[in-house]
């Protein structure tokens, strides 16, 4: 496995990615209300980002046809936007979007409510980030990877929920996805250990149901098998001596 370490060049370069991408995230996140299309929400983020001087990195890539991936309800990563999908109150979505800048990627997401949303929405919403949280207090050097998988899955099944097996975080830089595989349940072993200038994409995906999923007819969409909910939370993280740096969020 060959992971790389980031020079500071090339740290400032995705700090700055960052940066975009969490301000793109918090403008996005304005828009989301009953009666807007995913589709209406992509060009929105294409403009967003382009404005930037970014570009959008999920558009083209490996074939996607937008710029963010927005998934609702049971559906957990990769939908696609679409003119004919109209929010609703009680809908959840899941925006998934990175942004290129100067060569280099940050890759972040964000479920959100749309209106007023069920008590079992909210709380999955709600320990779906904290269970990213929970993984990233091993986000240091001198731990090992898999620590993160097992945080996350333990914050997860505390409070009664699934975490996606099938689909893992990444590391990211120059690519979109680079070594390693982030798992987000447990591990027979410990995995790497984590040095400063490693940058991972952390993205629990939890379902409220049983982890199963299975993809839809257009090859991308994935949903859950048993038609429960599910959520997304994923930042870019770098690995430093310390506390780990959120490059995709701006506090």
């Amino acid at each position: 496995m060959s992971v790389s370490i980031k020079s500071e060049k090339e740290i400032a370069r995705m700090r700055e990615a960052g940066k975009i991408l969490s301000e793109v995230h918090d403008r996005l996140a304005m828009l989301i209300v009953p009666g807007i299309t995913t589709k209406e929400l992509d060009r929105k983020a294409f403009e967003m980002i382009r404005a930037y001087g970014c570009i959008p990195s999920f558009l083209n890539y490996n074939g996607f046809p937008a710029s963010i991936c927005a998934s609702v309800n049971e559906e957990v990563i990769h939908g696609i936007p679409d003119k004919k999908r109209v929010l609703k109150e009680g809908d959840i979505i899941s925006i998934d979007a990175g942004v290129i800048f100067e060569g280099y990627h940050s890759d972040a997401a964000r479920t959100h409510a749309v209106g007023q949303i069920s008590p079992e929405a909210e709380k999955l919403i709600r320990v779906t980030k904290q269970s990213f949280f929970e993984g990233i207090k091993f986000a240091r050097a001198g731990c090992h990877l898999f620590e993160i998988s097992a945080a996350v899955e333990d914050h997860v099944v505390a409070n009664g929920f699934s975490c996606v097996r099938d689909y893992v975080g990444h590391g990211v830089g120059a690519n979109l996805h680079e070594e390693p595989e982030v798992p987000n349940f447990r591990q027979k072993r410990r995995g790497i250990k984590l040095v400063p200038g490693m940058t991972l994409a952390v993205e629990p995906m939890v379902n409220i149901g049983k982890p199963d999923i299975c993809v839809l007819e257009n090859e991308w969409t994935v949903v859950t098998e048993d038609g429960t909910l599910s959520a997304h939370y994923e930042n870019t993280i770098l690995i430093t001596e310390g506390e780990p740096e959120i490059l995709s969020l701006q506090m």
